[in-house]
């Protein structure tokens, strides 16, 4: 069995993707200008992996069902049963829906429940595809922006306070009262809601029109939201929660862990995310998608969240990890100056991302936006051809 081989991802065209930044990575000609949102590399049943092997192209998920130890290795083919991580490139042009994903626990109860219904899993209106929770980590790969859970209190207070719309708010936020708070808003009648948005909106506009908006608040993505013109009802209820929840600037190749309850939306930038191998997403907003508001609240970690920035830990001169609290994937930048030599020793399928320049591994040249996978249990041997950066996907021991 080879210790490397090149492994081919699936490109996703959602429309909120940009449509240079990938084809750009990965040397294609996108002749159609069609949104290249993202890269699944990984086993998911939508987009499935192949790698290149002496006999043809192979699917990943297919050579691992009919010999999971060999290529998972022992412990993680047990405990999984599968390759438990789903490893991707996004390219984030317009915002992605306000979200939330639920635990294990809760993930196997929501299948088991639309399972008896017989509801179809492609349904649109289904919660649940699968029985898994999707905790992921990102690392920005440029400036990068997010929504990442409610504010803590005192800001929370003060951001409605500081809006003429907003302020009547105060008295279903009582202080600390996040579920009723949030509850009161996602159950409002439709008129009502947009009796407040419509007038929040307006003021957002001229905000950013004078030049007082910035990407630090709220009214900057409100109006991005609604940039080509502000609807006369039924206004996006997601809007809110871009006034309630934390604005979250992640700088390049610094990273930021989101777990089941955090609610969050990704709004701008390019990133790498790495998350369980799971579909399962409870929207609550800016999406024309499903949004089940019974089913949502049930997950929200009503608490307040106060985001940690994720630098990377130390473990050579070459590589860092970014600490990631669950059993399913890890998650390491490589940097290696040119000539430079280094040693991966293997526990897991894992997976090398180039994001930059070009390296020798086992004797096969690889460049920027090539995917190389690396086989359990192998001492696999680089060299940088020229300054070279990569993200290695792994399961922790």
């Amino acid at each position: 069995m080879q210790k490397a081989y090149k492994l081919l991802g699936k490109h996703r065209h959602y429309d909120w993707g940009g449509k240079t930044f990938l084809p750009n990575l990965m040397g294609v000609e996108n002749v159609n200008h069609l949104p290249y949102a993202e890269y699944w590399m990984g086993t998911h049943a939508l987009a499935t992996s192949t790698i290149e092997t002496s006999e043809g192209e192979k699917n990943l998920a297919v050579i691992i069902k009919d010999n999971p130890v060999e290529w998972l290795g022992k412990e993680i083919a047990t405990q999984f049963k599968g390759l438990p991580y789903l490893y991707k490139i996004l390219d984030v042009r317009d915002m992605l829906s306000i979200q939330v994903h639920p635990s294990k626990e809760n993930a196997v109860i929501g299948f088991k429940a639309e399972e008896a219904k017989g509801t179809s899993i492609d349904a649109a209106h289904r919660n649940y595809k699968d029985e898994n929770h999707k905790p992921e980590v990102m690392v920005a790969l440029s400036d990068f922006w997010l929504l990442h859970g409610f504010l803590a209190p005192a800001l929370l207070a003060k951001r409605l306070n500081s809006y003429t719309y907003l302020k009547p708010l105060i008295n279903e936020f009582k202080g600390k009262d996040y579920r009723h708070l949030y509850s009161y808003l996602m159950h409002l009648p439709m008129v009502a809601s947009d009796a407040i948005l419509k007038p929040l909106l307006e003021e957002a506009a001229k905000a950013v029109a004078k030049g007082t908006a910035t990407k630090n608040d709220p009214d900057w993505w409100a109006h991005k939201y609604y940039a080509d013109g502000i609807p006369s009802k039924n206004i996006d209820k997601g809007i809110f929660s871009i006034y309630i929840l934390n604005i979250v600037h992640i700088p390049k190749y610094k990273a930021i862990f989101q777990g089941a309850g955090i609610l969050h939306a990704y709004l701008e930038g390019q990133n790498i995310e790495l998350m369980a191998n799971s579909d399962n997403v409870l929207r609550g907003g800016l999406t024309p998608k499903h949004v089940d508001v019974k089913e949502l609240i049930q997950h929200v970690n009503f608490l307040p969240t106060y985001p940690s920035i994720l630098k990377g830990d130390k473990l050579t001169d070459q590589e860092i990890n970014y600490p990631c609290p669950v059993p399913d994937f890890g998650l390491t930048k490589i940097a290696l100056n040119k000539g430079e030599a280094y040693t991966i020793s293997s526990y897991s399928l894992e997976m090398l991302l180039i994001m930059e320049g070009e390296v020798l591994i086992e004797d096969k040249a690889y460049k920027a936006g090539d995917t190389v996978l690396l086989t359990p249990k192998a001492k696999v041997k680089m060299k940088a051809h020229t300054a070279a950066l990569m993200f290695k996907s792994y399961v922790p021991k």
